[in-house]
């Protein structure tokens, strides 16, 4: 009885350790437009457990924002509070007017998470190409952190490669892990145990990760650091872990036949 106890506990332990990978979520609802006629795009903004469909409270961040040629659009008052997975969330919608490619960038506010003993704040990114225009899309944006795409970004297939760069305060996180998560929308796939759940793979003394995309759908990646700067919780300085995180889409190929 005592060992049945223990192993319960230990499994407890484990699942629930299993369940701390977070992502921040910025989600449209196509990610290249081709046709003026379906150029304006919904934007789903949330924080979860992808894979497990358990959403999570999302507070209205501090900013959204559309980047375009090296120019960021204030999107903030154009958010509409919304229900994702049950918990609070937010909704957006975005026509883009030229040729390129535009980037929309979530910077939430910090949340204090008891069981890492710190606040983590998700620098949460994703692309959308309109007009067959694709040029910049492997620019970093200048972030505090971010994931920069060495893989184009959009009209990706399942079972492609993606390779990508985390960066922190503008240089390259050597060794730096990243998690990897599929937004399970319709429980589409159920994982095998806990531990595929997330996957995880290291960065390069670069910064650069690859990751074989197994099925087709949204994907998100995610590199957290701690940085210097400290925050208060309970009159008690905290550290602070900003996180990268990248969602890209990537689809099945259309049957000609």
């Amino acid at each position: 009885m005592f060992k049945m106890v223990l192993f319960a506990c230990f499994f407890s332990l484990f699942m629930s350790s299993a369940a701390l990978a977070h992502f921040g979520m910025v989600i449209p609802s196509r990610s290249t437009a081709i046709s003026q006629k379906e150029a304006e795009v919904s934007l789903q903004l949330s924080f979860s457990h992808p894979m497990e469909m358990q959403g999570m409270p999302l507070a209205r961040p501090e900013s959204f924002s559309v980047y375009f040629e090296g120019r960021a659009e204030d999107l903030l008052s154009g958010l509409k509070a919304a229900q994702v997975m049950g918990k609070e969330a937010w909704t957006a919608r975005y026509t883009p007017k030229r040729p390129g490619v535009y980037q929309f960038v979530m910077k939430p506010v910090p949340y204090w998470e008891p069981a890492e003993d710190c606040f983590i704040q998700h620098y949460t990114k994703t692309y959308l190409a309109a007009f067959g225009e694709e040029e910049g899309w492997g620019d970093p944006l200048g972030l505090e952190t971010e994931i920069v795409p060495l893989t184009r970004p959009f009209g990706n297939y399942a079972g492609n490669i993606f390779q990508g760069r985390v960066l922190l305060q503008g240089k390259p996180v050597p060794w730096a892990e990243v998690e990897v998560e599929y937004y399970n929308q319709d429980n589409a796939y159920q994982a095998p145990d806990a531990y595929f759940v997330t996957q995880v793979v290291k960065a390069d003394s670069n910064g650069v990760f690859s990751y074989v995309v197994p099925f087709a759908g949204w994907w998100g990646f995610a590199a957290l650091n701690t940085i210097a700067d400290k925050m208060e919780y309970e009159e008690t300085p905290k550290d602070l872990e900003l996180g990268a995180v990248l969602w890209l889409e990537f689809v099945k190929p259309v049957n000609g036949k």
